[in-house]
């Protein structure tokens, strides 16, 4: 047990946002995308 008394092991999980995102084929669809693929531009946002 460390000094500030935690017991178990903190997950970091990913941000998710609901986003709808421009598709490679054409069109647009909602997707969870992580807020860190959003700022990168791995992924085009629909306008």
């Amino acid at each position: 047990v460390s000094h500030a008394n935690n017991k178990t092991r903190r997950r970091f999980n990913p941000n998710l946002q609901s986003v709808r995102v421009q598709m490679p084929a054409g069109g647009n669809a909602r997707a969870k995308v992580c807020t860190r693929c959003i700022k990168s531009g791995k992924i085009v946002k629909a306008a």
